[in-house]
């Protein structure tokens, strides 16, 4: 070495190859600086969109949604082909790469349920086949959450059958808003994350400031979610006693809590026929209240839905838009709907950052 040259020369390294000291001791400072950062920061550097591929793609059946949440977390829609054979027939197709990307797949199972399911498995079935690296199915509504136990003879529990379906077909991971039973999380073989629709319902009635107000829940089984309303509203809590004498076919007894003279805000996780909702109206005015309005995360809204909310003497029905509202539903005016775009894009970036969702389940 002459006198020239201060470059020190290290031995070869054990793939043949001479490595400069400046340089690896600047690799070995970053190293060591990395390091000393929390684990928070060292494990997904950059800008979210800059991080390891991340993309989300819809179905047909909440487009409008899933582009809000893709503009919330600032990415854009994925690109499908989605057309129908002359029989029916589903023929879906992915217009860019996914090899190697975290895919996000939004798609309520909402009407028509079988159409809309059907579609999401095919869709996730092409993902897996294209070789994403991660599936995570986004459902704002899981259709047959009401079959979710033998409460008859000779009956399906339809709702862990899709669960079944949905893992075979290639998810990875199940991405949920208010299940109408919390136990369908069990009916999984993968992790599932439950969102609820409640901050965002119970942030619209705080700034309301209802006077007098009083949290009903419609049956025994919604008695948790009203009490979470009742505990966040600082406001008491009362129960419709309701008896199913057949499907979609509903009768009050009893109203247990005092409601006499108070405003009255019935709480549920769907609005389908609509027929328990105006029967708990009926039930709440007889017996004293002054208003009633009424919140629910789904707005089904099915058969005569929404002719009976518009006859009913309910002040307002707010929803969230898990499901797109039907234009009859749209034509009425004390139904309003409440977006969940944020919490769902919040969600989403936490999972595909691997950070903890558990902030927003309450």
């Amino acid at each position: 070495m002459n006198e020239q040259d201060t470059t020190a020369v290290v031995p070869p390294d054990s793939t043949g190859r001479t490595v400069d000291s400046k340089a690896a001791s600047a690799s070995a400072l970053s190293l060591d600086a990395q390091a000393s950062k929390p684990a928070a920061e060292r494990k997904r550097p950059g800008r979210l969109s800059e991080a390891k591929r991340f993309k989300i793609f819809s179905g047909q059946a909440n487009k409008a949604l899933a582009e809000e949440v893709c503009k919330f977390v600032g990415v854009p829609l994925g690109e499908t082909r989605m057309q129908r054979f002359s029989d029916g027939e589903i023929y879906f197709q992915l217009l860019e790469n996914v090899r190697g990307a975290d895919v996000f797949v939004i798609q309520p199972t909402c009407f028509p349920v079988d159409e809309h399911l059907v579609e999401l498995l095919i869709m996730m079935d092409a993902l897996k086949r294209a070789s994403a690296s991660r599936i995570t199915v986004v459902i704002p509504y899981y259709g047959y959450a009401r079959q979710d136990r033998k409460d008859r003879p000779r009956v399906a529990i339809s709702s862990k059958l899709v669960a079944d379906l949905l893992t075979t077909a290639g998810a990875n991971r199940a991405l949920l808003v208010d299940l109408h039973a919390a136990q369908i999380q069990g009916f999984f073989n993968i992790p599932v994350d439950h969102l609820f629709a409640s901050p965002v319902l119970v942030g619209y009635f705080r700034e309301m400031n209802l006077p007098n107000l009083t949290v009903v829940s419609p049956d025994a089984g919604g008695v948790e979610r009203a009490r979470f309303f009742a505990k966040k509203l600082d406001v008491p809590l009362a129960i419709v006693d309701k008896r199913r004498t057949d499907i979609n076919v509903t009768e009050v007894m009893n109203v247990i809590g005092d409601v006499n003279g108070r405003t009255c805000l019935i709480i549920d996780d769907i609005i389908d026929t609509a027929g328990t909702l105006v029967k708990t109206a009926e039930a709440l005015l007889d017996k004293g209240a002054t208003k009633v309005y009424a919140c629910a995360s789904h707005a089904v809204l099915s058969g005569p839905a929404v002719e009976r909310i518009a006859a009913s003497r309910i002040t307002e029905v707010i929803v969230s838009n898990t499901i797109p509202l039907r234009e009859n539903a749209q034509a009425v005016a004390k139904i309003k709907v409440l977006s969940i775009a944020g919490l769902l894009g919040r969600a989403i970036e936490s999972i595909h950052m691997e950070t903890s969702v558990s902030t927003l389940f309450s």
